[in-house]
């Protein structure tokens, strides 16, 4: 059951759920994103992914509006390092190409750098299908 995120006016604006069928955590991040709503957000999916030991995060920015900028600085030096310390191995992140969310996007990616596998995708397809396979290589190195 997903965990729900609402803002002051009681919208939801980020559902988080573990995927316990592929083993990862989705988040669906849902119109404007400010920057307390970010933290909240984004520190409320680390819980899940350590519940589960989970090292794969699907984020999901299409049905976002706008930017988010503002938080970029946040998330690689505070959230990223936080999130990789207990576990988080790929990060597949979703944006529609055109939209102002993906140039966020792409900021947060050269700021996190090679501290983590993270990809950017315009299709979840992709994404779903790139954590499938971090998942199975992963598998057959432990075996």
């Amino acid at each position: 059951m997903p965990t729900e995120i609402v803002n002051g006016f009681g919208k939801v604006y980020l559902t988080i759920e573990y995927d316990a069928v592929n083993r990862w955590v989705y988040n669906n991040w849902i119109g404007y994103q400010t920057y307390i709503g970010i933290i909240a957000g984004a520190d409320a999916c680390l819980h899940p992914l350590q519940a589960h030991a989970c090292p794969y995060l699907l984020n999901d920015n299409r049905q976002v509006i706008g930017p988010w900028d503002h938080a970029v600085e946040w998330i690689v030096t505070d959230w990223a390092p936080r999130a990789i310390a207990q576990g988080l191995t790929h990060f597949a992140q979703v944006v529609s190409p055109e939209s102002m969310a993906a140039l966020s996007a792409e900021a947060m990616h050269i700021g996190i750098g090679k501290r983590l596998q993270m990809r950017m995708f315009g299709d979840i397809q992709e994404a779903r299908a790139w954590l499938k396979e971090a998942r199975e290589e992963a598998g057959m190195k432990q075996a």
